[in-house]
């Protein structure tokens, strides 16, 4: 229960990624090991952890790890850790590289100028036939506020940097990181954006009381997947399952001699 209150404390959003995560994580006995890559403050680590991986956690907010590890222990997951990294400086943490199963990174690489490099060290962290679950905001998206529709970053403050991602786009970083895309799909439909934006508008009125009143609400994101949903409204995140190559690939990050 202490863990899935992490989930529903932001918006909807949240829990419709854990929920799109879980169908492609599966439970495992066999200590495999799983980075997120802009881990927050720790959910999706946790978890993981909670489905028997041995989860680290990757975040430059030293505040985020800080609450993220009194969450694991609050949860009694010793499996979820953190470190504190910088992800656009990924690629210089050297004792990563090669070492993981799996590999998430969701709504970080809007927010990062250099999407390539992100990419390709996040597969670099990856054994051979390792994967990646990714999402991101759908370039194709319906605003749900202001904010939504720009303008965006030319710099890194910490707000997003681009609108979002196609499914060429991601294919296109998939080519470019030696990965290969497997699956791209959506989550978040039009029931879970509706209640995502009544509490965003409360929000500038008083937190607390947003939280509440959209509470009741909050089961009505769960019917997304009885309606026509995503592919008429469309996602407002757009998620993709990529895995590295087993065979030929170049022996320091396995990626692909054709894409060196």
């Amino acid at each position: 229960m202490r863990f899935f209150s992490y989930l529903v404390r932001g918006d909807t959003l949240v829990l419709d990624r854990w929920l799109w995560i879980t169908r492609r994580l599966p439970r495992t006995r066999n200590d495999e090991q799983l980075i997120d890559v802009g881990c927050g403050t720790g959910a999706f680590t946790i978890g993981a952890a909670r489905r028997g991986y041995q989860a680290l956690g990757l975040s430059w907010d030293t505040r985020n790890q800080s609450v993220a590890e009194q969450r694991a222990a609050a949860c009694r997951q010793a499996g979820a850790r953190f470190e504190v990294v910088d992800v656009r400086r990924l690629g210089d943490e050297e004792h990563l590289r090669g070492k993981f199963d799996v590999a998430l990174c969701c709504e970080c690489a809007e927010h990062i100028l250099d999407d390539r490099k992100l990419l390709r060290d996040v597969a670099d962290t990856l054994k051979p036939g390792g994967r990646l679950l990714f999402t991101t905001p759908n370039y194709y998206y319906r605003a749900m506020s202001k904010g939504d529709l720009g303008p965006f970053c030319r710099e890194e403050t910490g707000w997003h940097v681009r609108r979002g991602y196609s499914p060429e786009m991601l294919r296109e970083l998939c080519e470019e990181s030696g990965l290969r895309c497997e699956e791209i799909s959506y989550c978040s439909g039009w029931m879970s954006q509706k209640v995502s934006s009544v509490l965003r508008a409360l929000n500038q009125i008083n937190g607390r009381l947003a939280w509440l009143l959209t509470l009741p609400l909050r089961p009505l994101a769960l019917l997304d997947g009885l309606l026509p949903g995503p592919q008429r409204y469309g996602g407002y995140s757009i998620c993709m399952v990529a895995f590295k190559p087993r065979f030929g690939g170049d022996a320091r990050t396995g990626r692909s001699k054709a894409v060196e």
